[in-house]
């Protein structure tokens, strides 16, 4: 099974998804989408594909976002907690796309990066 944490309108997260269903996916797996700004994740899932990340509760957060000044969100004394619940109010906050396959989980930025989990 394939998830993929997408938002359509996102340039990087649909050619990620081009290429998931064009190149990478020569097997037809099963391939779930979720559009995570209409089904935020909660707080536990978020932690699940944290862990599948393999990276810091920060690394899946985009910065660039206006909601990331406005929740002063760079501030370092935050804890993991208080980043995993400002990902859960404000979904937008979620880098994109993240795909999941076998346990292991890439951002998909670049749309490139989702070929390590079909090696």
């Amino acid at each position: 099974m394939i998830t993929i944490y997408h938002n359509p309108r996102c340039s990087k997260s649909r050619a990620a998804c081009e290429l998931i269903t064009t190149t990478y996916n020569s097997a037809n797996e099963a391939t779930e989408i979720v559009e995570y700004l209409k089904h935020p994740l909660t707080v536990e899932q978020l932690k699940r594909l944290n862990a599948q990340l393999g990276c810091t509760v920060r690394e899946m957060i985009r910065d660039n976002e206006a909601e990331y000044k406005e929740l002063q969100l760079a501030d370092t004394p935050l804890t993991d907690s208080q980043l995993y619940e400002a990902l859960e109010k404000h979904p937008i906050l979620l880098q994109r796309p993240i795909v999941v396959r076998n346990g292991r989980a890439v951002i998909g930025r670049p749309p490139e990066n989702v070929a390590a989990l079909f090696a």
